[in-house]
């Protein structure tokens, strides 16, 4: 397996460690992995899942590409016009419903071969119901931390895989200490979408799969919901991937995609910084300031107010002219309205991307974006007080 490094502090660990964030700087990891080129020309006979592209994943065998035993034939989802030079890939074709499979299987994976006491995650929705039925494939206990007031249906689903679920009570930033805290014990395994790079080495197979659909090339331009970036950061990784080993001869624009109402990520962009601005410093007498809360918003699965990649995230936009849009939640609602009645009924989250380029002037050349959740899952609601990743 491959080691762990810290993209800040350059700090290193083996993954057999568990060790789930940098000791140092307590920041996410970045992995230490240099794929190999994946040859177009042999992938029409090869297995019909995302670990086709077995020369470019860390946790795939040698050799042919295998099936790893926590498959649910994840990937190679549909991709269909919506205008002349937009379209959509339909991610929430998945087995659990949500383009979240990508990197739930690799956590899976990884976890089923370290063999931990324990696997926990946390979530408010996709990632938690993903990690929930990959474990459940794997025979692996988990636990899943979630804020009170998800979903129900979110919760039945997870539920239904056997994942226990802790409620915690707060919003989703308090969600994630509580998982923290709980991934510190020994012999946990933290399954964790934003902190694990596993996980993005996962999201990168959704423009494999594009480069593949596109017969050796990509879109001009790439819209993405952005709340934690492990999309957006899934697909930079695999651009980087393709067009260093000479299989792309351009680097699509990374469009990113926010909520109005939560949109840090955004706001720090326009503003020129390189990440999102740190709390004030206080007197050691001072109470802590209480953490800002979110402002409602449909787009449940963005809604990240303090994102840890945050820095990776406005880097890789800026990197390929890319830029950050938002969206209201009135363009919300309309757009999901608007894709159902063509026959893709999605999440709020996942037709935030489709609000965004209904609502802006068309970029020049070819455009995809993800519709990465189904709409079974949350229905047609009004805005809540709920956030999620």
């Amino acid at each position: 397996m491959n080691d762990y490094v810290c993209p800040r502090c350059r700090t290193r660990a083996p993954v057999t460690a568990l060790t789930w964030c940098c000791p140092r700087c307590r920041g996410p990891w970045d992995l230490d992995h240099a794929g190999a080129p994946v040859p177009l020309a042999s992938l029409a006979s090869r297995v019909n899942s995302l670990w086709r592209y077995t020369e470019a994943l860390p946790l795939a065998t040698s050799g042919a590409p295998a099936v790893p035993p926590v498959s649910l034939g994840e990937g190679r989802t549909p991709l269909i016009p919506l205008t002349d030079t937009v379209s959509a890939k339909l991610d929430f074709l998945m087995p659990t419903l949500s383009f979240k499979d990508r990197g739930a299987v690799m956590l899976a994976e990884l976890a089923r071969r370290l063999e931990p006491r324990r696997v926990i995650a946390d979530s408010s929705g996709n990632a938690g119901t993903a990690v929930a039925a990959y474990c459940a494939r794997a025979g692996l206990d988990c636990a899943v931390h979630v804020p009170e007031g998800t979903s129900p249906k979110k919760l039945e689903q997870i539920r239904a895989h056997g994942a226990r679920t802790v409620v915690v009570p707060g919003d989703r930033e308090a969600t994630a200490r509580a998982a923290r805290a709980a991934a510190d014990e020994p012999g946990v395994f933290y399954a964790s979408h934003v902190y694990n790079p596993h996980f993005l080495h996962g999201t990168k197979t959704y423009v494999y799969e594009l480069w593949e659909d596109l017969g050796g090339r990509l879109p001009d331009t790439l819209v993405l919901p952005v709340g934690n970036g492990t999309l957006l950061l899934g697909a930079a990784l695999a651009v980087a991937e393709l067009h260093g080993h000479g299989l792309v001869d351009h680097r699509p624009a990374l469009v990113a995609v926010q909520a109005e109402a939560v949109s840090p990520l955004a706001a720090a962009f326009h503003a020129g910084r390189d990440d999102l601005p740190g709390p004030a410093p206080a007197p050691a007498s001072a109470p802590a300031p209480a953490p800002a809360a979110a402002r409602p918003t449909l787009a449940e699965g963005i809604a990240i107010p303090n994102p840890p990649r945050a820095a990776q995230i406005l880097r890789a936009v800026r990197a390929c002219g890319g830029t950050f849009l938002t969206v209201p939640e009135d363009d919300i609602r309309a757009a999901q309205l608007d894709l159902a009645r063509r026959g893709l009924y999605v999440e709020p989250t996942a037709a935030a991307c489709w609000a965004a380029v209904r609502a802006t002037p068309p970029r020049p050349g070819t455009t995809v974006l993800p519709l990465c959740g189904a709409g079974a899952k949350t229905g047609l609601g009004a805005a809540t007080d709920r956030s999620a990743g």
